[in-house]
């Protein structure tokens, strides 16, 4: 019964029950609605299920199963497991045993509703589901445009002046994204004839593929339009920061590889997005806003083995899309655990915690082993299918972008994120452990990071292309680490002599200067030029005017010459003078 639903409509029901239920009831339904639904989705869903009808002469496929969106069905169902277990606590009050300095979730959120939070949390992920499933990009549109509308309330839920002009900054960015996506869809169905979800490119689809590409890259994260995860995520509640990273981008990455696999212009854009952020990364204070620029460094990979194209370059984009969602959520999770106990998210506030919060330490430290491609751990065997890639097909040169980047991953995720807000200087912090449900979502994600490292194959088997790869071979192994002992080597280097970069209480300008201090002055300078330009237009039009009105008064007014009576015999003269001049002329 369940497995000829769209799994959304699960999510969307469960998102109007929990809304009237409190306590219990609704911390059962939060957890049961992703579990009851990812097993049905496991056992009871194979590729080749849709749904289809038609509509005004097109064909509408709300729901369309096969390996690509069943991988990403499972994430999604996943990490809205791990979220919600996550928040769990929310509507409990501050967690207990908080000391002089220290806030609970309740107080940094302004004492938020929790059922707002659940609520937008259940919708968000359900249109995760709704825009993995879709067959067409009708369907497709209405759940990208859902899952702004939805995540939004998940940064209003911070309730301070800044979250709010954030999300409303990052709702017009989103939706300008779903305006896009319609225009484009509507000018393909134009020119083919179809809205199927399936490959476009951009060879012979002209406009419409490029605003395809733009509005996916707005989600994805691409540069220039990267901001919104870097100004959003920080501004976010401690939970909903977990929901945020597993859904809109990872959807974007699931779009990419559904609608432009093999469009070259991708490895050059991913190879960027790896390699940029890694420069702000390491000068960012705030920890989670590091985190952010982190997500896009890793959609970079995704991003660019997409544009590679090859079965092993799209197997590994989207097994590390699937990686990522858990050790991403894994660090955001333990900044949000720091968060909660302690009200601060800074390096310059943060050190010394370890003492008292040895397990949400350890448990971080593992989702930096993980995100640094440590042997035995998740992105070991993901992103290296990606770098293989790109070797075999020829690009050298992304190759060794990607080596640098991979180095550049492992200081500012894997060493400054753990190291700064759970060692450095002492900062006098003596928080305790977050509530247990946070730790055991964070531990079930670190056993996951595990995992996936130790035992590949089975999760190779989840990919949607064949492929023979084998992670675990001599040179990998001992190329790996000798990257990552060399990369420690130069971030302890660096920190002893004094060359590191201090952490400090700083502003750093992005590409968001353009639209939020650059485009306001630009356009207040042509306000005032245009005004200007019309106020001497008008002036001079109207002493033009006048100078005219003043010349006819003088010549045909009451005292001028053109106002005097003549003689009959003076005009009559007049008239055979002309006359004879122009027999004169012609003859």
């Amino acid at each position: 019964m369940l497995s000829s639903l769209p799994p959304f409509v699960l999510f969307f029901v469960g998102a109007i029950v929990i809304a009237f239920t409190r306590g219990t009831v609704r911390k059962v339904l939060i957890l049961a609605i992703p579990l009851v639904g990812g097993l049905n989705l496991w056992f009871g869903v194979e590729p080749g299920l849709h749904l289809q009808f038609d509509l005004l002469g097109y064909t509408l496929t709300p729901y369309r199963a096969d390996k690509l969106s069943l991988l990403f069905g499972y994430l999604f169902h996943l990490a809205a497991f791990l979220g919600f277990v996550y928040a769990l606590h929310l509507g409990d009050g501050a967690p207990e045993g908080s000391v002089a300095g220290e806030v609970g979730e309740d107080d940094i959120v302004g004492n938020a509703s929790a059922g707002l939070q659940h609520v937008a949390a259940m919708v968000y992920a359900g249109s995760a589901l709704g825009a993995v499933f879709a067959g067409d990009f009708i369907t497709l549109f209405i759940f990208w445009e859902l899952l702004a509308i939805s995540s939004v309330f998940l940064v209003w839920a911070r309730k301070s002046e800044r979250s709010y002009a954030t999300g409303f900054r990052y709702l017009i960015i989103h939706v300008v994204s779903g305006v896009l996506l319609l225009s484009g869809a509507l000018m393909l169905a134009h020119e083919t004839g179809s809205i199927a979800f399936e490959h476009v490119g951009l060879d012979g689809t002209g406009a419409a593929g490029w605003m395809l590409l733009l509005s996916l890259g707005i989600k994805a994260g691409f540069p220039l339009l990267h901001n919104w995860i870097t100004e959003a995520y920080p501004e976010s509640t401690p939970t909903g920061t977990v929901f945020l990273s597993a859904f809109t981008t990872k959807v974007a990455v699931y779009a990419l590889a559904r609608s432009f696999v093999g469009t070259d212009v991708l490895i050059y854009i991913g190879t960027a997005m790896t390699f940029f952020p890694i420069f702000y990364a390491v000068l960012e204070n705030d920890l989670r806003r590091v985190l952010g620029y982190s997500m896009i460094n890793q959609i970079g990979f995704m991003v660019a083995g997409i544009g590679i194209g090859t079965g092993l370059a799209v197997n590994g984009a989207v097994a590390h899309a699937f990686a990522d969602v858990i050790f991403k959520g894994l660090l955001f999770m333990s900044m949000g655990a720091v968060m909660t106990m302690t009200g601060r998210t800074k390096g310059t506030d943060l050190g010394g915690i370890y003492k008292t919060m040895p397990f949400t330490a350890g448990l971080c430290i593992v989702g930096a082993s993980a995100i640094s491609a440590f042997p035995l751990f998740s992105a070991f065997v993901t992103k290296s299918m990606i770098m293989v890639a790109a070797i075999e097909e020829h690009h050298y040169v992304v190759w060794l972008f990607m080596l640098f980047a991979s180095a550049g991953v492992l200081e500012h995720a894997g060493i400054k994120i753990p190291f700064f807000s759970f060692f450095a200087h002492d900062s006098g912090i003596r928080a305790k452990e977050p509530p247990r449900n946070m730790l055991v979502a964070m531990s079930i994600g670190a056993v996951l990071c595990v995992l996936i490292g130790v035992f590949p194959t089975q999760f190779y088997t989840m990919l949607p292309m064949e492929m023979d790869y084998h992670p675990y071979d001599v040179r990998h192994v001992v190329t790996q680490l000798q990257l990552l002992a060399f990369g420690a080597l130069g971030f302890i280097t660096l920190v002893k002599s004094g060359v590191y970069p201090d952490e400090k209480r700083a502003v750093h300008v992005d590409a968001e200067w353009l639209y939020r201090k650059a485009g306001p002055w630009l356009l207040g300078n042509i306000g005032r030029a245009v005004t200007r330009v019309d106020v001497y237009v008008r002036s001079s039009v109207l002493e033009f005017v006048g100078s005219i009105m003043h010349g006819a008064e003088r010549t045909h007014g009451s005292v001028g010459p053109l106002a005097k009576s003549w003689p009959t015999g003076s005009m009559v003269l007049g008239v055979v003078i002309l006359l004879v001049a122009y027999l004169l002329f012609y003859l």
